[in-house]
């Protein structure tokens, strides 16, 4: 195993890619994936970056419900349902997919959650179900998820942290669904849930709206990441 190594792995029908580190024992960042982008996201931070740092992708992922803390069905036309499975797919991840990397990356210095979107709400979730991370970046998180913030803010942290990032588009907010406009207003209260609680984190606001420099936006999540472990 080298730097520049690529090895594909398909875990309990997640496909999963590894860029490994140079080193073993440097971090590694598990970023889930509606689609795989991953060499686009990892030559990227290249450019940015000579750290070194193992890069997980996990993709095909059943999204709405594997990225979802519990379940949810809107009242609102042409807007998905959402299943709730975080529990299990976090379980899959925790107990099957981390060790198999592991048997080829060795062990890191810290992991780190990663996600965009729905997979930035489920990186913030699952710091209150594992402790295996130390790390988390929310993306253009979905932290507008219903009662998603009253979880967070009532709920214990399972272990110290050393970092978290969030950031938003400065439009996605401006929207007529009742859900999604208070993106912002949910990630705020989140990101001061944990500056309260001693954590090292950013809120960073980005032009555009949810889907603008999707890939831009997660290096630049990814290298905060990088620069702070």
């Amino acid at each position: 195993m080298k730097k520049g190594d690529v090895i594909r792995q398909v875990i309990e029908g997640k496909s999963v890619v590894i860029y490994p580190a140079g080193k073993e024992g440097a971090p590694s960042i598990y970023l889930n994936s509606f689609n795989d982008n991953s060499r686009e996201i990892y030559n990227a931070l290249g450019e940015i970056t000579e750290k070194d740092v193992s890069l997980i992708s996990i993709s095909t992922l059943d999204w709405n419900r594997d990225m979802t803390p519990w379940p949810f069905s809107p009242s609102i036309r042409g807007m998905d349902s959402f299943y709730g499975g975080a529990d299990e797919y976090l379980d899959l991840l925790t107990s099957k997919i981390i060790p198999e990397v592991e048997k080829e990356i060795g062990t890191p210095s810290v992991r780190a959650i990663s996600g965009y979107s729905l997979g930035g709400l489920f990186a913030i979730y699952s710091l209150f179900r594992t402790d295996l991370f130390s790390f988390s970046a929310s993306i253009s998180g979905s932290l507008w998820y219903p009662s998603f913030k009253e979880f967070v803010c009532s709920s214990p942290l399972l272990r110290s942290l050393e970092g978290v990032y969030f950031s938003l588009g400065d439009r996605e907010r401006l929207t007529g669904n009742p859900y999604l406009n208070t993106v912002e207003e949910s990630t705020i209260q989140i990101f001061r849930y944990f500056k309260d609680n001693g954590v090292n984190t950013i809120f960073e606001s980005n032009k555009g709206n949810h889907y603008k420099n999707a890939v831009k936006r997660t290096v630049k999540g990814l290298n905060w990441i990088i620069e702070n472990s």
